[in-house]
């Protein structure tokens, strides 16, 4: 697993109530009831975290960009 993998995956435990995103070939294991507000929050700290690792992420010079193409 991926660090995205496992913070898709704590977020939805945590948030969720979602054990595993693995698929199961069941529908009683890979569908679940969601509330709205649950999800709200569940994509809220999924977005904090992509932002969290775009700060982080160290950026490309313009003379990097400007040599890809």
């Amino acid at each position: 697993m991926n660090e995205t993998d496992n913070i898709l995956t704590l977020i939805a435990k945590n948030k969720l109530g979602i054990e595993t995103l693995e698929t199961r070939n069941s529908d009683r294991l890979d569908f679940h009831d969601v509330g709205v507000a649950s999800l709200k929050e569940a994509l809220h700290a999924a977005f904090m975290s992509g932002c969290e690792v775009g700060i982080q992420t160290p950026k490309a010079s313009e003379a990097e960009i400007a040599a890809q193409h």
